[in-house]
């Protein structure tokens, strides 16, 4: 499904082409642990259970099936990009708690009966995410939670320095040669990660307490995905904050998950 702004129509068919590569959710990448890790401090995971969630950009399915391992009642899996064949396989064991809408995120029914809307590593690939973040208020039940994750500036700012410039490359490869990019790339930060098990380095905590408990062919997945999308953008912390204040959410927190992005939730 296209979107409005050609940049997104881009990115969405980037991720399209990319989920149905990487169709693989096992082991900690896909588990409950990593859920938590995600939401931090700002919402215990069993509070997921018996709940209607709504999830946005679910691509391969990673969120909607940890939200059912969490026993979620019912997850609304939101996806516009062609990884809708891939989401459909890997929820298909539970269509009964499933329902999957084929459209980007404002797209989302205003039912005002969801406890909870979660858009996880989505609403940074999007020029103009305000819309998708009205549709999920309007979805949510009064006193229900959206929960994002985003990029952040702050933590990440040598590392940019070094990939803006790569990205201006890689974006316009074709997977083949993206690919062959990946490989050696994932090398040198397999070694990096050696390095910050002993130094006190840039991005450290993430080296260390995420990207360590990944497989070797998720650590070149989330290589790629750095490299792949034609959107991405990094939060600053007030900007963070002002993507759900501005938009209608109280009670806004945010949690600065291992100084490399931030987890945002906010209550209707």
């Amino acid at each position: 499904m296209a979107a409005a702004n050609p940049l997104d129509s881009r990115t969405i068919a980037d991720f399209g082409e990319q989920w149905g590569i990487f169709t693989e959710n096992a082991g900690y990448y896909g588990s409950l642990a990593c859920l938590a890790d995600i939401v931090g401090p700002l919402l215990d995971i069993g509070e997921f259970a018996g709940s209607r969630i709504a999830d946005i950009g679910s691509g391969s399915g990673r969120i909607v099936n940890m939200l059912l391992d969490a026993n979620a009642a019912q997850v609304i899996a939101v996806e516009p990009s062609d990884a809708f064949a891939v989401l459909e396989q890997n929820t298909c064991y539970r269509a009964d708690r499933v329902q999957l809408i084929r459209g980007t995120g404002d797209t989302l029914p205003p039912s005002e009966d969801l406890d909870y809307v979660l858009s996880i590593g989505v609403l940074h690939h999007v020029v103009d995410p305000a819309p998708i973040v009205r549709a999920a208020r309007a979805a949510l039940r009064p006193g229900g939670r959206l929960v994002v994750w985003l990029y952040a500036r702050e933590g990440n700012e040598l590392y940019l320095r070094l990939v803006t410039p790569l990205r201006t490359v890689t974006k316009r490869l074709p997977h083949s040669l993206l690919m062959g990019a990946v490989y050696p790339l994932s090398l040198l930060c397999d070694f990096y990660g050696l390095l910050c098990r002993m130094l006190p380095l840039p991005m450290r905590d993430y080296f260390r307490n995420h990207l360590r408990n990944l497989t070797a062919a998720q650590r070149r997945l989330t290589i790629y995905d750095q490299l792949n999308p034609a959107y991405a953008k990094y939060y600053r912390r007030e900007e963070a904050y002002q993507l759900l204040a501005a938009n209608g959410f109280t009670q806004v927190q945010l949690y600065n998950r291992h100084r490399y992005s931030w987890t945002v939730a906010g209550t209707k």
